[in-house]
């Protein structure tokens, strides 16, 4: 009987073995790019501080600061938490349980012989040990259930951590490029102030109309009100920045700075094994695996459950508790009940576990199709983009040398200030223009880190 423990012990598993589920295969290239260079495995390990291909010691300040205070990616490292509990809570039953008991009690009782009531004392000491034989694998199945689920809440942690990271850096992007506008359009406001100077000072000395006088007023009023909108439009994107990094909102501000960032230089070769970067895809399949383990726990079902116990100790009526005459104990297995007829309900639980199998499978998969989509998209963005804002470079220099040809020949009165007009409002959306497409390069660039689960050089 000694001999045959380990076997009982190591038992059979109830599930199906376990492999990935089957994907498109990875592409050797993408489209929008050559040749990638394959990565290691590293969903588990830290990206590190990938922001930092946007040099900016304000920026790094802030992305350190997600870590440590907020409060999202402590729900996400609460659930984590969580998660690997119950894993430890699973593993606890591959042992044996000890449990250990005692009382001391006075009673009192009628005596069937003669009648009448009788009081004695009660003491008792003793322990008991069972330990579930895990034939069927059930316990094992559920352990590995719930270390695929706790794996797979790491991966979601390190998302969650990446996701927070990324939004963090778009809205600091988009606070510069706004900094940069109210720059631009403070400059525009000068130029037009002096604008309304001189048409009025023509129209005072006969040298233009009332039409002129009006048509800079505009210009310059509508710059004043654009201004203001984007001061609003700053202050949202600063509040929005205030509670990523756990700040109350009213305590926070972040010094305006004209200049914009540079867009990273995207390498020839990157990593293209998405599958063993992505956290999203590591958690995916983290849960096929999990679901793949409950399909045994739930097959475990329609066998008994074996549990050895022993128990001992000393009870006694007198005071002499320990001594030999006083032990008491048990040994023996325990069969579980098992039903004869349920009338389908162990079916239908294997049914369920399957059908979260296959779910978990579409997911996985529909995760993977989904990380190459979204590389090959901002991929896309990367590149057109920065051809669209070299073509927008030259738009704005022709814009400029227009308003300024057309300001000369207004002084000299070859033109009407309708043209000044338009060719003012011409340069001032062409600057615009080149300030958006610079701050979508940028995104484009982040995105595009979220997309690769990290940065192309760790």
């Amino acid at each position: 009987m000694a001999a045959m423990l380990p076997l009982l012990a190591s038992g059979c598993s109830m599930a199906p073995s376990y492999t990935a589920p089957p994907v498109a295969p990875a592409p050797a290239a993408f489209k929008e790019t050559g040749m990638w260079t394959p990565a290691t495995p590293a969903d588990a390990m830290p990206r590190g501080a990938w922001w930092r291909v946007l040099p900016d010691p304000v920026l790094d300040a802030l992305e350190q600061r997600i870590e440590k205070d907020s409060p999202r990616l402590a729900i996400a490292l609460a659930r984590y938490d969580q998660a690997r509990a119950l894993s430890r809570q699973a593993r606890a039953d591959l042992l044996p349980r000890v449990d250990a008991s005692g009382r001391a009690l006075t009673a009192r009782a009628m005596s069937p012989a003669t009648g009448g009531h009788y009081e004695y004392d009660d003491y008792a000491v003793g322990g008991s040990a069972a330990y579930e034989v895990d034939l069927w694998g059930r316990i094992r199945n559920q352990v590995s259930a719930t270390q695929a689920e706790a794996q797979a809440s790491a991966a979601d942690l390190a998302g969650a951590r990446l996701s927070l990271q990324a939004e963090l850096a778009e809205n600091y992007i988009q606070l510069r490029k706004l900094d940069a506008q109210l720059d631009l359009l403070s400059q525009t406001k000068t130029a037009y102030a002096a604008a309304v100077d001189l048409t009025t000072k023509r129209f005072e000395g006969g040298a233009a109309n009332e039409a002129d006088v009006t048509r800079a007023r505009t210009q310059f009023k509508s710059v004043q009100s654009e201004m203001a909108q984007r001061k609003a439009d700053r202050a949202l994107l600063e509040h929005a920045i205030a509670t990523l990094v756990g700040e109350q909102a009213s305590g926070f501000a972040i010094a305006p700075v004209a200049a914009m960032l540079t867009p990273p230089q995207v390498p020839a070769s990157a990593p293209s094994l998405l599958l063993q970067r992505r956290p999203d895809v590591a958690a995916a399949e983290r849960r096929v695996a999990a679901a793949n383990a409950r399909i045994g726990v739930a097959r475990a079902a329609f066998f008994p459950q074996i549990t050895l116990g022993a128990s001992g100790g000393f009870e006694t009526t007198a005071a002499s508790l320990l001594s030999a005459g006083s032990s008491v104990w048990a040994l023996g297995p325990a069969l579980a009940a098992m039903p004869i007829f349920d009338a389908g309900r162990r079916r239908a639980g294997v049914a369920y576990a399957r059908a979260q199998f296959a779910e978990a499978s579409a997911n996985y998969r529909q995760a993977t199709l989904n990380a190459f989509r979204e590389v090959e998209d901002q991929l896309a963005l990367v590149n057109r983009l920065a051809e669209a804002s070299a073509q927008q470079s030259e738009a704005v220099v022709a814009a400029a040398r227009t308003n300024q040809l057309a300001n000369i020949q207004y002084r000299e009165g070859a033109v009407d200030y309708l043209q000044v007009v338009t060719a003012q409002a011409a340069e001032l959306q062409a600057r615009e223009d080149q300030l958006a497409l610079e701050s979508r390069r940028l995104i484009a660039s982040v995105g595009l880190i979220r997309a690769m689960g990290g940065d192309w050089g760790s």
